[in-house]
């Protein structure tokens, strides 16, 4: 049995078809010793199968195939441009059913990225790992939820990259020039090509498809990042080589937030409780470096209303600010100047935060939870303050989160949205005021690519025909509907 053995070995390291020729004289030889029947009988099985079921190694190079689907609200999403990126580079195109197939895939490590003009993809790529077996089930859905941010005012990026707002604007927080509120959307001149946008207390940030960063509303903690604390009612650039090649932004209370293309996090504005990471309680007027976060690749950021957070390219999560609640998520009610680990998180691909509270969205489509829930913002079933994170209930297949002042809505890869938490102006969409401790449907509502929270109201997007929907709290005219009556259900708004 030592030849079977030694041969087997051989076997299963993988050969040539040459070293196959080889490997049958080793049998032949073997033979002639005692056990050369039973012996050469177990060989020359082997040598049969290992030619008739290539392995990695026999032969010509392994392949195996790449397959998924791209959706967008539930539905198939046809022509988006699929790149492999490996030993070798390929692309195709989804089909009609949103399903998109490589063949021959070398075996090794890759990455896979969809692209769309105008569209956002979740997640923005997939490392896949081809050894041995097909890839399956890679799949993307379309979120544009970058393209729309709520406060108590609103701005809406369309794909086209023109840029509108309407709602509060007393600090000129929409960018027209003027300080006059709005109850319909105004489009707004000074800055186009926009690819997202972030909605502070009262200014606003803006994100151009070529990296660059604007600003403009009130800027009395420094939070437009122009070096002063003058206001402006129209947008203008933030200055510097370091805020040219930002991929992501966000905005709390007179604070920003932006995530540069090579991985590093940039803070200015106010910092009374830490939230701008640089291990100070002072202001910054200009943006700085977090600098422990300095050698790591951060790949998603959010601005809470005085704590901030941002998940690493290896899916742990960092938070800094004030902890008055647990929304730090480290075990402490402890404010930090500087970035804490987030405690049992390693598989994160998203991050929100609201006021007191955190959001993580995990890569099986789960989601978890921590900080405030007197009002239920955790949606855990309970209304107990978490100060590590806990699952939220009834939510699979996640696809977007964000975090309103203390409600929560998440966006399903079906196009469902589902809202939880504090309901005091209908802002859950369930036609009531009552508080939910945990998820429920907006039953009104289907195919949805984009979801924003903000104050006291919630917003979806359609990708059926780019209409807005809206509900919650009006005072300011922020759902945009013309008018200044809250909303319990759902109303379409229309951008043109």
């Amino acid at each position: 049995m030592d030849a079977v053995m030694y041969c087997l070995r051989r076997f299963l390291l993988g050969c040539s078809f040459q070293k196959l020729n080889d490997l049958n004289q080793e049998i032949v030889a073997m033979k002639k010793n005692a056990n050369a029947n039973r012996t050469g009988l177990i060989l020359g099985l082997l040598l049969s199968l290992s030619i008739m079921t290539p392995l990695a190694g026999c032969g010509s190079k392994p392949s195996q195939s790449v397959s998924g689907q791209v959706t967008a609200g539930g539905s198939a999403f046809s022509g988006v441009t699929m790149t492999l990126s490996g030993p070798s580079v390929n692309t195709t195109t989804t089909d009609a059913g949103g399903n998109y197939f490589f063949n021959d895939a070398e075996e090794g490590t890759y990455t896979l990225t969809p692209a769309f003009t105008g569209y956002t993809f979740t997640p923005v790529s997939r490392a896949v790992f081809i050894f041995g077996m097909d890839a399956t089930a890679f799949n993307f859905d379309v979120g544009l939820d970058d393209r729309i941010a709520t406060t108590t005012h609103t701005v809406y990026a369309k794909r086209d990259g023109t840029l509108w707002a309407w709602g509060k604007n007393d600090d000129g927080q929409l960018g027209d020039g003027t300080t006059a509120s709005r109850s319909t959307p105004v489009k707004i001149t000074g800055v186009s090509n926009v690819k997202a946008v972030a909605a502070g207390y009262d200014h606003t940030v803006v994100l151009t498809t070529d990296g660059k960063v604007y600003t403009w509303g009130n800027n009395s903690n420094g939070q437009l990042g122009d070096g002063s604390t003058t206001g402006r009612t129209t947008p203008a650039q933030v200055g510097g080589a370091d805020i040219s090649n930002i991929k992501a932004i966000d905005a709390g209370y007179k604070y920003t937030i932006a995530l540069g293309s090579d991985g590093t996090v940039w803070t200015w504005g106010y910092n009374n409780k830490g939230q701008l990471g640089n291990n100070t309680q002072t202001d910054s007027y200009t943006p700085q470096q977090v600098g422990t976060l300095s050698g790591s690749v951060m790949a998603s950021i959010a601005a809470g209303y005085d704590h901030a957070l941002s998940a690493r390219n290896d899916g742990t999560v960092w938070a800094w600010g004030n902890n008055s609640s647990g929304q730090l998520g480290n075990n402490t009610l402890t404010d930090s100047l500087v970035p804490v680990q987030v405690s049992g998180l390693i598989t994160v691909q998203y991050v929100a935060a609201g006021n007191l509270y955190s959001l993580a969205l995990l890569n099986d489509g789960s989601v978890r939870a921590w900080g405030h829930n007197a009002l239920g913002e955790l949606g855990d079933g309970t209304a107990t303050d978490r100060v590590t994170p806990v699952p939220v209930i009834n939510l699979v297949s996640t696809t977007g989160i964000v975090a309103g002042y203390d409600h929560a809505v998440a966006r399903l890869t079906n196009g469902t949205v589902w809202t939880w938490g504090n309901n005091s102006n209908g802002q859950l969409g369930d036609n009531s005021t009552t508080a939910r401790t945990n998820p429920q449907q907006v039953s009104t509502l289907s195919g949805a690519v984009a979801v924003s929270a903000g104050q006291n109201d919630t917003l979806a997007l359609l990708k059926a025909d780019e209409a807005f929907w809206s509900w919650g709290w009006n005072f300011y005219g922020q759902l945009g509907d013309g008018t200044m009556t809250e909303r319990w259900l759902p109303v379409p708004i229309q951008v043109q």
